[in-house]
């Protein structure tokens, strides 16, 4: 059993909601991979994300970053090039229109950067965190099975309380966010959008 939702000790986490991801005028958009589970997410976490603001809750928002090099080239893990060959200069660039959370969940209280699945590997996230004396993280966003899942994972490694929100993430396909939801189980709790909101006060 979980203790109730202290809100001033709690964080939405939200996973790489930015527009290159989610806009249609993004990155992945232009290059047509596009899901309709990842489209709805803004929508359907807005309320969650204006009740935690209201608590007095934090919003953390994490945006996955190509680092630009001379000449703005940004560097580009080979695996993640083989996986999306269209990620070219200026996407997902540092403070770039296409970096940012998307503004139906905007601002976010602390914005992250992170440059592979986990938003802890290689950022200030867990300092932040500690300072902010946030201890439950409640996580959303995307992909359930790449940078939810890998964040999930260290920050039970790392004793957060984590609730996943099985209905405020999403995959490119149901099938596979349904299996990284079920993988997720042993790690942390589970829990929709509508039962995280009874318990925020």
């Amino acid at each position: 059993m979980h203790n109730p939702i202290s809100a001033a000790q709690t964080g939405l986490l939200i996973v790489d909601l930015q527009n290159d991801f989610l806009d249609p005028q993004g990155a992945y958009g232009r290059a047509g991979q596009t899901s309709s589970d990842i489209a709805a997410l803004s929508d359907r976490l807005v309320p969650l994300a204006d009740q935690i603001r209201t608590a007095g809750g934090w919003i953390i928002s994490t945006q996955f970053t190509l680092v630009p090099l001379k000449g703005g080239e940004p560097l580009i893990s080979p695996h993640l090039k083989t996986l999306r060959p269209f990620l070219a200069k200026g996407d997902f660039a540092p403070g770039s229109w296409g970096h940012r959370l998307v503004d139906k969940l905007a601002p976010a209280d602390i914005s992250i950067e992170k440059v592979a699945y986990s938003a802890f590997y290689m950022t200030r996230l867990e300092w932040v965190l500690r300072k902010c004396d946030i201890r439950k993280l409640l996580v959303c966003g995307i992909v359930t099975n790449g940078g939810v899942a890998s964040t999930v994972r260290d920050a039970h490694v790392r004793d957060f309380d984590v609730t996943v929100l099985s209905d405020g993430c999403a995959a490119f396909s149901p099938d596979v966010h349904e299996t990284a939801i079920a993988a997720l189980k042993p790690v942390c709790r589970v829990a929709t959008i509508a039962e995280v909101t009874t318990e925020i006060v």
